[in-house]
């Protein structure tokens, strides 16, 4: 396995304006784009919530393609079971008494925390942190609004 930054898909770089300026990847597959999804029937009222909010923000920018859909159920799983983690360590408290009467960290803390981890990596995968969504737009904005870029260009 190569180690090192995971490279950006092709799409992303063209947002960005291909800020490294080095050669596109012609060969990268093109799946199908979505432009209207329900979340899956068997997600809980947390998950497909999160659902409805996140795929309308994701089909906008038309950033997701079919072979995402995983990482977006995968996504909103993590978010509900968060939520519910931490509505258990709100109810119970971190600390809990065990089988045996004695103190325990709430088992609920885990849960919350790997949750949390999941959140995070399926998140970066479809562009969802402002570190994420900086990466994916770049500087094509700025490039836009800089006076002397717009000078070389009409030189």
């Amino acid at each position: 396995m190569a180690s090192g930054r995971k490279p950006k898909p092709v799409s992303q770089k063209l947002l960005a304006g291909n800020p490294g300026k080095r050669k596109l990847n012609s060969a990268e597959p093109k799946f199908s784009e979505i432009t209207n999804i329900d979340p899956p029937e068997w997600l809980d009222d947390l998950a497909s919530q999160m659902w409805q909010r996140i795929i309308p923000e994701l089909l906008k920018e038309k950033v997701l393609c079919s072979t995402d859909l995983h990482n977006v159920e995968c996504f909103c799983v993590a978010y509900s079971r968060w939520r519910q983690s931490e509505q258990d360590v709100v109810k119970y408290g971190i600390v809990v008494e065990s089988g045996n009467g004695s103190l325990t960290k709430n088992p609920a803390l885990t849960a919350a925390n790997e949750s949390m981890m999941q959140i995070v990596k399926f998140g970066s995968s479809l562009g969802l942190s402002p570190s994420d969504r900086a990466r994916i737009i770049g500087n094509k904005d700025s490039e836009v609004n800089n006076e002397f870029a717009e000078f070389l260009k009409n030189e």
